[in-house]
């Protein structure tokens, strides 16, 4: 009981710290991307937190997963090394008798790891295209904000309004300048109205203006007064994009019948039912492969855990690409690399039962082993 305490009460440490520690970097990585976009344009800015949480969401499976690895690698390369194994075993306990509190601490994340794959993924993927979707698809008129200068969705056009009456579609002090086939046109007037048009089509009607219209560089401007000047504000209609196969649910992945999409969707439910068997081959390999010698260093086994990870999941993912394009049976793909990670870390539990045993000297006769 002691024993088991203790373990669970240092996983539970060693998890959480982990887990802050690459939630951390997750998010700042997250920021700095999507603040690139949001300056190029490719986002609206007042979208950037929420999309920097539904990014963190929808890796927050792969964290967990990292997390639940590398917490009980160190929690077990500790004892090792400050020679607590070797109370453990001398009470009579074996390395077999760490697998079952462990997986007994593993299985509620293991469960929490399933459910993010199999339902936040998708959401939080879907949710992030329909924010840029719907800021690409935006119409000029919804960016207009009294007191500031705005840019059209595909930077062709620049308005400023001073003020702005949105009940009375009034607004005053208005400046737009166009720029189409490199000829720069800028109109300015004090007062205009915000016309509905027939098709849902919009306009805004400047009155008792100038309009400036040339090409830069070129001293071919020309300068118009108007009474009345009408520019067009394209109105699109919001279209929702088709779901990609890592936005769609786990029902509409096994429903969808379209040949073209269907190796990709089981590609994509193959990886997000390997996930959660990834992080359970990474627990029962990192159970063996924490072991050092207390007087030396404990750096090997880290080495070891990141070359293990990386490889785990690169071949994951190679095996949704082949499964994507037809190159694997999605049936042959789901199981080879999970049954392999389990052969593994069978053996090297086997092996760490007896460590000063070499494998060669068990085909020997006990005499020839001694000399």
């Amino acid at each position: 009981m002691i024993f088991k305490q203790a373990l669970r009460r240092e996983l539970s440490f060693t998890t959480g710290a982990v887990f802050l520690v690459l939630v951390t970097i997750m998010i700042t990585t997250l920021v700095i991307r999507v603040l690139g976009m949001a300056a190029n344009g490719n986002v609206n800015p007042e979208d950037v937190l929420v999309l920097i949480t539904l990014a963190t969401l929808s890796y927050l499976a792969v964290l967990l997963t990292v997390s639940l690895f590398v917490a009980v690698l160190i929690v077990l390369v500790r004892w090792y090394k400050d020679s607590e194994m070797i109370v453990w075993f001398a009470s009579g306990l074996s390395i077999t008798n760490l697998i079952k509190p462990i997986l007994r601490f593993a299985a509620p994340l293991l469960i929490i790891i399933a459910l993010l794959a199999l339902f936040v993924w998708p959401w939080a993927n879907r949710e992030s295209t329909l924010i840029s979707q719907r800021f690409q698809q935006r119409d000029d008129v919804s960016m207009i904000a009294a007191g500031q200068f705005k840019e059209s969705a595909r930077a062709q056009r620049v308005f400023f309004i001073e003020e702005l009456d949105l009940k009375k579609s009034e607004v005053k002090n208005v400046f737009v300048a166009d720029n189409k086939n490199g000829r720069l046109s800028v109109a300015v007037a004090a007062t205009g109205y915000i016309q509905n048009s027939e098709g849902g089509e919009k306009s805004i009607v400047l009155n008792n203006g100038r309009r400036y219209e040339g090409t830069p560089t070129q001293p071919d401007f020309r300068i118009l007064e108007f009474d009345e000047y009408s520019t067009k504000i394209r109105s699109k209609e919001a279209l929702t994009p088709a779901p990609r196969d890592r936005e769609k649910t786990v029902l509409e992945l096994i429903t969808d019948q379209d040949p073209n999409s269907m190796n990709a969707n089981r590609a994509e439910l193959m990886w997000r039912i390997g996930l959660p068997l990834m992080a359970l081959g990474l627990v029962l390999i990192a159970i063996p492969l924490a072991y050092v010698n207390p007087r030396l260093g404990s750096y090997t086994a880290m080495f070891y855990a990141v070359l293990i990870y990386l490889i785990y999941s690169n071949l994951l993912n190679l095996t949704q690409n082949f499964v994507a394009s037809g190159k694997m049976n999605v049936f042959i793909g789901v199981w080879p690399i999970h049954l392999l990670a389990l052969l593994i870390a069978t053996a090297l539990i086997r092996n760490r039962i007896n460590p000063s045993l070499k494998w060669w000297q068990r085909q020997l006769p006990a005499s020839m082993a001694k000399s």
